[in-house]
């Protein structure tokens, strides 16, 4: 897209007329939804872990492949121009990188799709070039260099069962976080940021994270509770600490949602923010309390 095209197309956007919203909740949400949405979503991640690992990376790879769209489109607002092809093929080999050959590739890996998104970029000029490819930079960091940890934790001995743990406590965080502020939610933690976040709604991401995190160590991996009491604990913070990164991007972007492609929720990254946060946090701490 060109500097007229997107300065055409917020011209649009501001004059076109507003829409009525869905009914939501005290939250902001459309619940049924929203939970109908979540449900398939978790099912279809289930599904890809039971049937193999390497189905895992697959999902994984759409995922990245959906998050760069995303990512683009969002930061295309913003008059910034990423380069779609180069680092949506470069997120998939990141991902396959990471579960084929280790840490070391996937660090090599973004360093190589980093070099191919500037030559494509400039290939096509060099006006505006330096922060289309910063755009792309930023991209190939958030989501996809650290998505790519989980690659890096599937392929561990019992990678399923990490990858399980890592999902299970940090989305521990959305739903308690979700419940203590609907129910408790009187004091508001970043206003400005994200009005419906609540001091009590962090408190029940924390105690939610810690409780699940108690419960699934010892059953999966073999650990002690209070390893994965400390970890919930861990994870609540660092979680809550991405989604807000991402509620400044999209405030100072001037968007609601990274998309609309997931009815209740708004876009895939709007779902993956907490989670990408905590996936180097969650591979780095499991590799401690179940070494290899």
């Amino acid at each position: 897209m060109t500097e007229p095209e997107f300065a055409t197309r917020r011209s649009a956007r501001a004059a076109a007329p507003a829409t009525a919203p869905a009914p939501t909740g005290r939250a902001g949400r459309n619940l049924p939804v929203a939970i109908a949405t979540g449900v398939g979503l978790g099912a279809a991640a289930a599904a890809a872990l039971v049937i193999h690992p390497v189905a895992f990376v697959v999902v994984i790879c759409i995922a990245m492949v959906v998050a760069v769209w995303e990512m683009r489109q969002a930061l295309s607002e913003g008059g910034l121009f990423a380069p779609f092809v180069p680092v949506a093929i470069g997120a998939v080999s990141m991902t396959v990188a990471a579960y084929l050959r280790g840490a070391e590739a996937l660090v090599f890996a973004a360093a190589l799709t980093l070099v191919a998104t500037l030559i494509w970029r400039v290939a096509d000029g060099l006006s505006g070039a330096l922060r289309d490819v910063g755009a792309g930079a930023l991209i190939l960091l958030y989501p996809c260099l650290l998505a790519g940890f989980a690659a890096l934790m599937l392929a561990e001995p019992q990678g399923q069962w990490r990858i399980l743990v890592f999902i299970l406590i940090t989305i521990s965080s959305d739903i308690g976080g979700y419940a203590f502020g609907v129910l408790f939610g009187k004091h508001p933690m970043a206003p400005k940021l994200s009005p419906k976040k609540s001091w009590e709604g962090f408190a029940g991401s924390v105690l939610s994270c810690a409780a699940v995190g108690a419960i699934v160590i010892p059953l999966t991996l073999d650990g002690l509770w209070w390893q994965g009491a400390i970890l919930g604990a861990l994870t609540a913070p660092v979680a809550t600490i991405g989604d807000l990164i991402e509620s400044s991007l999209k405030r100072n972007l001037g968007i609601k949602d990274m998309s609309n492609i997931l009815p209740g929720h708004g876009g895939l990254m709007d779902r993956l923010d907490s989670l990408v946060l905590v996936i180097p946090l969650m591979w780095v701490a499991l590799r401690i309390i179940a070494p290899h």
